[in-house]
């Protein structure tokens, strides 16, 4: 009798569960393709036009193949951005305005805010100022490629920020930026630095100057 209570009482809370929403899955789907549309018509191309699609990763951020594909270096910045996106996102919901989002939501927003910086960011204007204020004299806006790389890097690092306490998170952060500056000379943080506020010490330094 106990198990035919217990079963049923299973049943019950299957009925009652609620059905998922795959509302925020279509919609981060939608606005990615949306992504990919507007990246074409702002003249980015697909892939490196110096080598092969088939050529997913380049590991020299001073080539001509930086940001043309799939992924590079500056991924590890972009992972960063789901650290932050999910920051902002818990202060402004969960701090500010007292309420919780699901977790598909919250993602949802991350990879939106994502997608939109990247199409700011393949702008002639961001393109300009990246080359007069930063040590990319070389960077002429990525490949649509990398773009999806960028994004799907920083909805990784949502996810991993999400199931990390926050400590644990901050310590990744920063040890992610420390690798990249040994790395690379470059960081989201200096990246930001530099887009904002260039410093021409900073320059000379990833230059080799």
């Amino acid at each position: 009798m106990s198990k035919f209570i217990a079963k049923h009482e299973s049943d019950q809370l299957l009925k009652h569960d609620e059905p998922i929403d795959y509302l925020p899955w279509i919609s981060m789907f939608s606005i990615i393709v949306l992504m990919c549309i507007v990246l074409s018509t702002q003249g980015r191309i697909w892939f490196c036009k110096w080598d092969s699609p088939l050529f997913l990763w380049s590991s020299d951020v001073w080539s001509k193949h930086n940001s043309q594909h799939l992924f590079d270096p500056y991924v590890f910045t972009h992972l960063l951005h789901g650290f932050l996106f999910l920051w902002g996102l818990d202060l402004i919901f969960h701090k500010i305005l007292g309420k919780k989002l699901s977790f598909a939501w919250l993602l949802f927003l991350a990879v939106f805010t994502e997608a939109i910086w990247e199409v700011i960011e393949n702008s002639k204007y961001i393109i300009e100022i990246y080359r007069a204020n930063t040590a990319s004299l070389e960077y002429f806006g990525d490949s649509i490629v990398n773009s999806l790389g960028d994004v799907v890097a920083c909805a990784v690092g949502f996810v991993i920020a999400y199931n990390l306490k926050f400590r644990w998170a901050i310590g990744l952060f920063l040890l992610v930026e420390v690798i990249l500056i040994l790395t690379i000379k470059d960081s989201l943080l200096i990246n930001i630095l530099m887009l904002i506020y260039p410093i021409e010490a900073i320059k000379t330094w990833q230059t080799g100057g």
